[in-house]
């Protein structure tokens, strides 16, 4: 029998006995009268999207609990799956080893990776990275002499010892991956249990070490138990939740596998080595038992940016181990980071922080889950909750009020287990409409009676008569085929509909040809909206001789008195000058 099969008949048998010892029996209504819609976009609170664990369909609904799409595959998932892009989704499946689907909206599968490099085998969640490549969990098999010889105490020590470690896989072909980076426990240990072994050292001095004899096997060699892992693109960091150890942790991810197997190298400058752990400083040799604060906690992420607390830590503590009894909660934590850097505070000889969480949900008792389970935030504030034995989803607002429930009712005729959901928030709003800008000119520019090869001058004036805070960038196009022109300016940008408008001064240097008319238009354009276009008519007439043509209108009228005078007093005024000479 593969590794993956029994884990998850252990599992669950493990869960049906715990539930039926800690949690009075209750009868759960579920109905399949479930209608079922095409995707819709304006959802106020997101949708929800989930793979029950006994099943081999993926559901999305909505806050009504409508099923608006569904994604088939040939196996069960191990155990969670993850809204990418285009409708598609990625599912870690149970098969073999383990490995990953995607699927396309309408179920075509796109991808499908089985892991088969050696014994090691796929375990709990993956977490699809922004370049498309996935994060996957794994378990590897060590001997009961490799773990003694790493200093376990052999007197807790089964037959096998199985730490976890993590592959990136990266899509070669649509049947195939490259693992390109790993990271592995078993690089990063510490023991002060045998000198003679190896990883000995004093592990208080090294909290960025795991500890090989804290924790006690879940089952079956099982030591840490990893079971939920998340990604942080603006540290670059991985966020994992140390199951048997009621912690989590984050290590670096800019590191190359080789140095993710050391204890340097990376953006930060310590290789594989944990950069933060918290929940339980006693996994360190710091702190006592009232330091804890987690308790066989599952899924935990970074509350997504956008969200109400982005940047916090949310997990599901399920509180198998609780002080007063079994209970399950929802914790939401700040991590004590530079926000700037992404490092983390560690004083001298102390525990990592915060001391306290800064939220945290108890779910009634009926809705306690041993296993499995998670928490989310939503757009709104809530935190979006799976009971993930009772295939329950909460809503719960910041004040503690339950607002919306579902009961999973799939598969039908089957456990209704599911691992946990993804929250999916709505879409953004749509921008408002842009202001727009609205070209207009003003001016005439016709010219007659103009010397040929003379030079003319005129003006016109743009301005933007578009919305309030629109913004008008325009240019002069000049098509015209006769005359130098020259434009002052010939473009403008930023202007706005408040300003004065732009006046533009031209300078035409006009054809040769005498007793001419020429015509055309300039086009001034609004470079933001090619539909924008002003047209201004340009007219310009010469005259049929130069020496007749006016320098300007004050001499053509000077000339044109002294043109009249002189006809009607030509002959008194020679007599005149005549006589006036003889004198």
């Amino acid at each position: 029998m593969k590794y993956e099969t029994c884990t998850k008949m252990i599992v669950v048998a493990v869960s049906i006995f715990f539930m039926s010892m800690i949690v009075p029996s209750q009868t759960i209504t579920n109905t399949l009268d479930v209608k079922t819609t095409s995707m819709s976009a304006d959802i106020k609170e997101g949708h929800f999207l989930y793979s029950p664990i006994e099943g081999t369909t993926t559901y999305l609904i909505n806050e009504t609990g409508v099923v608006n799409h569904t994604w088939q595959s040939a196996y069960t998932p191990n155990i969670d799956s993850y809204m990418m892009d285009n409708g598609s989704i990625m599912l870690a499946i149970a098969s073999g080893n383990g490995g990953l689907q995607k699927i396309a909206y309408n179920s075509t599968v796109l991808w499908e990776y089985h892991y088969t490099r050696d014994g090691s085998y796929a375990s709990h969640d993956i977490v699809p990275l922004p370049n498309g490549d996935v994060i996957m969990i794994m378990q590897e098999v060590k001997s009961r002499a490799q773990a003694i010889q790493a200093g376990r105490d052999p007197n807790h020590l089964g037959s096998d010892f199985r730490p976890d470690f993590l592959i990136q896989v990266h899509q070669t072909g649509p049947t195939s991956g490259e693992i390109v980076w790993e990271w592995h426990i078993w690089d990063h240990l510490i023991q002060d249990f045998d000198v003679t072994k190896n990883n000995f050292g004093n592990v208080s001095q090294y909290p960025e070490f795991i500890n090989i004899n804290f924790g006690e096997d879940f089952y079956g060699g099982d030591w840490i138990h990893m079971n939920s892992v998340d990604y942080n693109p603006k540290f670059e960091q991985i966020l994992m939740s140390a199951h048997n150890f009621d912690e989590v942790w984050i290590i670096d991810h800019s590191t190359t596998t080789e140095e993710a197997a050391s204890h340097e190298g990376g953006i930060y400058g310590y290789g594989g080595d944990l950069l933060y752990r918290w929940g339980n400083p006693q996994a360190y040799d710091r702190g006592t038992a009232a330091d804890e604060k987690l308790y066989f906690q599952h899924q935990v992420t970074w509350i997504k940016p956008g969200l109400p607390g982005a940047g916090h830590i949310l997990v599901f503590s399920n509180g198998n181990n609780r002080p007063g009894g079994p209970r399950s909660s929802a914790d939401e934590f700040t991590p004590d980071v530079n926000n700037n850097t992404g490092e983390y505070h560690l004083p001298p000889g102390g525990t990592y922080g915060p001391a306290n969480l800064i939220w945290q949900y108890q779910l009634p008792l009926e809705f306690y889950a041993n296993i499995w389970s998670g928490a989310q935030r939503m757009i709104n504030g809530d935190t979006l909750i799976c009971s993930g034995t009772r295939g329950t989803f909460l809503e719960v607002t910041p004040d503690k009020q339950i607002v919306w429930t579902f009961v999973n009712p799939y598969p039908p005729g089957q456990n209704n287990y599911v691992y946990r959901t993804q929250y999916i928030p709505p879409p953004p709003p749509p921008p408002p409409p842009p202001s727009v800008s609205d070209l207009e000119c003003t001016g005439n520019l016709s010219w007659s009676n103009i010397k040929p090869g003379g030079t003319v001058h005129g003006s016109f004036q743009v301005m933007n008569i578009g919305d309030n805070g629109s913004i008008l960038n325009w240019t002069i196009n000049n098509t015209l085929t006769w005359g130098t022109w020259t434009f002052t300016p010939s473009s403008g940008e930023g202007l706005t509909p408040g300003q004065r408008p732009v006046t533009v001064d031209i300078h035409v240097v006009t054809p040769k040809e005498k007793n001419a008319e020429f015509r055309g238009n300039l086009t001034v354009l609004n470079k933001n909206n090619a539909s924008d276009v002003y047209t201004i008519p340009v007219t310009l007439k010469t005259v049929a001789s130069a020496s007749l043509a006016p320098a300007n209108p004050l001499v053509d009228m000077f000339l044109r008195w002294m043109s009249s005078f002189l006809r009607h007093n030509t002959y008194p005024l020679v007599g005149f000058l005549l006589k006036y000479k003889i004198l």
